[in-house]
């Protein structure tokens, strides 16, 4: 089958990029014709080429929301979805998925819609949240499935009331297993902590840098991995703790592997996620999480067996849960261990492919009634 897969940006690689991006290769390697359209040309648009994936830039779609660049958007992918007639279109991301459910419905293709977190959730400011509740309800009919990353994201749909329960599936996201040299080693000592995010208000790497700033006493390092409009702020706010010397800012990086290889702890405090792919990333490579409990975190992280979830803002909590792991090698490795046996168990790529995969063909065989219900 051929399936178009659209997204709003492709000069960034957060979690949507790289769902798309593995996604679309491992369905051309299954023998379908996997194509990608996106906002600008950038990084996503490097890698997508790299892998042999088809890419083919939007010029109108970008974030901005208006009249005249929403129809402009609009008429370039409809023109483009004719010339490339996909038999399947699979949208991601807000903005993506709006037009793009709006493509499919008046050119009469069968299209999906993938979201990695909903903007309506709790976390978001009120008004933009309510916005985003509107949009997602006007166009949930227009989605042949809605395919949400973690039960946590389907639970909050159906109490939002966005889409019904035999529109709506579950498929958990999953990452491309790593060369066993990309494993990490939690026992070494002293322990560096990285933590991989956006410098953006949805993380909360204040949180954080407050939880440390009361561990002077103990050795460790800190690498921050991202960049984002929040780094002048979280320097000075590094300086004003005398964390100078404890805090490294890695700004963007391709190598997020072999970073999180070299790390002992990882981290992912935030003020709201959907269902987090890096935290995936770092049970793969066997490391202990520390995560707010924030969208579906719960789901991949088990509070006391592969890492400690801390409730949002708390740093007092986190505080502790950070000196716990920063002073027992032994717990590191036995929480380390727990995190990779369970990756291996739930959240390998090949059980996301197979899974989506079914959602497709039932799908294109018009079986829209069928309520999904993967074990």
């Amino acid at each position: 089958m051929r399936i178009v897969f659209i997204i709003t940006r492709s000069d960034d690689i957060g979690g949507a990029q790289i769902h798309v991006r593995d996604l679309s290769k491992a369905l051309r390697a299954a023998g379908h014709d996997a194509i990608v359209l996106a906002g600008m040309d950038g990084v996503l648009a490097d890698e997508l080429r790299a892998r042999g994936v088809p890419y083919y830039p939007l010029h109108h779609l970008g974030r901005e929301v208006g009249p005249l660049a929403d129809a402009r958007c609009l008429s370039e992918l409809r023109q483009k979805l004719r010339e490339l007639q996909p038999d399947l279109i699979s949208t991601h991301s807000t903005k993506a998925g709006f037009l793009g459910r709006i493509a499919g419905k008046t050119l009469d293709i069968p299209t999906l819609f993938t979201a990695h977190g909903w903007g309506f959730t709790e976390g978001r400011p009120p008004l933009q949240a309510v916005g985003f509740w509107a949009v997602e309800r006007a166009t949930a009919t227009w989605a042949a499935r809605i395919i949400t990353v973690c039960e946590s994201d389907r639970a909050a749909a159906l109490r939002a009331r966005v889409a019904s329960s035999d529109r709506l599936v579950t498929i958990h996201n999953a990452m491309p297993d790593v060369d066993p040299a990309l494993r990490a080693r939690p026992g070494r000592s002293p322990a560096r902590l990285v933590m991989v995010a956006r410098l953006s208000r949805w993380k909360d790497q204040p949180t954080l840098l407050q939880a440390l700033s009361g561990l002077k006493d103990l050795d460790w390092q800190l690498d921050l991995v991202g960049d984002g409009p929040l780094r002048e702020q979280l320097e000075a706010l590094v300086h004003r703790l005398d964390l100078t010397s404890r805090v490294t800012f890695l700004g963007f990086r391709r190598d997020v592997p072999e970073r999180i290889a070299e790390a002992q702890v990882f981290l992912l405090i935030s003020k709201w996620e959907g269902f987090p792919r890096s935290i995936l990333e770092a049970m793969r490579a066997g490391l202990p999480v520390i995560a707010s409990d924030v969208g579906g975190v719960r789901e991949s992280v088990v509070d006391g067996t592969t890492g400690f979830v801390i409730p949002r803002g708390d740093d007092a909590r986190l505080r502790e849960g950070l000196r716990r792991l920063i002073t027992s090698s032994e717990l590191r490795v036995r929480m380390g261990q727990a995190g990779r046996a369970r990756y291996e168990e739930m959240f390998t790529f090949d059980r996301l492919v197979e899974r989506t995969t079914q959602v497709y063909e039932t799908v294109l065989k018009g079986n829209n009634g069928y309520e999904f219900s993967f074990s």
